[in-house]
Parts: C-alpha cells; structure tokens; sequence
C-alpha cells in the first residue's frame, strides 16, 4: 500500500468524469468520498467497484474536503452547488466543460471563461481547472503512454493552489503542465474552443 496522499479529496458529480478521477485516486490509494445528487446508497456498488480507498458520501461531505473536484452536467452545476457553505480558501478543481448532451451545443457564456463563470458558484474556493481535457478512459487508464507520461492541463489564479493540484497530477503519473490564469490558461483547455482541448499529449523522456 502507498503511503497516503497528505490531502482529503471529495467528488461531486459521479459521471464520467468524476468516477474516472476516482479510479485514478483509486489505483494509487489515495482516499475520496464521492457524492451525486441522488444520495450515497446509490453509488455504494460503484465505489464498491473501484476500490476500497474510495467512499460514497453526501454533497455537504464531499465539499467539506480539502481539494474538491466538481464535475456535473454544465445546466446543474448551480443546483449541485447552491445553498454549500463558504469554501473558505480551500482548493475547488473545475473539470466541467460548458457543453452537454444531447445536443452538444456550447452554452453562452457571455465572453468569460467557462472556469471564471464556475468560481461565481463556488464562493471562497481557489479554482483550479484541470481533468477536464482528456477524454475519461485516458483520465481513468495508465498515464504511463508511449515512453512517456501523458500531460495533463492545469490552470488558475491561485499560484499555491496550481502547486497543490501540479503535486496530485504528479502523484497519479500525469505531467502537469500549468497554462496560466483561468481567463488565459483555461480557454486554452476549455472544451469546446479551446486550442488544446481534447488533445492527447504525451511527455517524453
């Protein structure tokens, strides 16, 4: 067993993303509750699935942890978000992209960042924008990748909280590499629009 992250992580939002993240936490041991808005009992046999560092909780449980990741639907977040308490200087990592099915269309977000749009919902929280570039199964799968290690984007405002999540992006096996502020950085990873997003890189050596 590996030794333990030194940070507590929450989810909330058990889609593809979410569980992708946690399957990576997972394989590394590293502990995280889990939450989505239909309550822990039915997320129970999924974490069952991804191993035992890996809990169900509520939404207030998830969002009391020291890094927090939200992944959910764009039109939910503000009800995934709504009405939690002041996030009080802890790290919120943004892996939403402002796009969903069915038809995929992009939502207006009025010439802001889709990250600048997340902080409004998420009071007190330094932001940090990753884990949402890469397809799910890549988030999820072996970062080791054709003699390399596959990059992971990272943007924020925050410089300590950059160094906070570069640090967990290491500890998974990415290469993290830090594209600025959320206004310039995290249009270059925001999907859909951004010039990197989707894209599978490898680092090498």
């Amino acid at each position: 067993m590996q030794a333990s992250y030194g940070k507590t992580i929450g989810i909330i939002g058990a889609g593809a993303i979410g569980m992708a993240f946690a399957t990576a936490l997972a394989r590394h041991g590293i502990q995280a509750v889990v939450a989505n808005s239909r309550g822990p009992e039915t997320l129970r046999d999924a974490t069952n699935i991804i191993g035992p560092s890996i809990r169900p909780g509520t939404r207030e449980e998830a969002a009391a942890q020291e890094i927090v990741l939200v992944a959910v639907n764009w039109s939910k977040l503000p009800q995934a978000l709504g009405g939690l308490p002041d996030f009080g200087g802890r790290i919120v990592i943004d892996a939403n992209n402002p796009i969903e099915a069915p038809l995929f269309r992009p939502a207006d977000l009025h010439g802001r960042s889709s990250s600048e749009v997340f902080a409004d919902l998420v009071p007190g929280a330094r932001v940090v924008k990753a884990f949402n570039h890469l397809q799910p199964a890549l988030v999820a799968g072996d970062p080791q990748a054709e003699g390399g290690r596959r990059v992971m984007f990272l943007s924020g405002d925050d410089a300590n909280a950059k160094v906070e999540v570069a640090r967990l992006i290491d500890r998974l096996g990415f290469f993290g590499i830090d594209l600025g502020s959320l206004d310039v950085g995290g249009r270059q990873h925001q999907f859909p629009g951004g010039p990197l997003a989707a894209l599978s890189l490898v680092r090498l050596g």
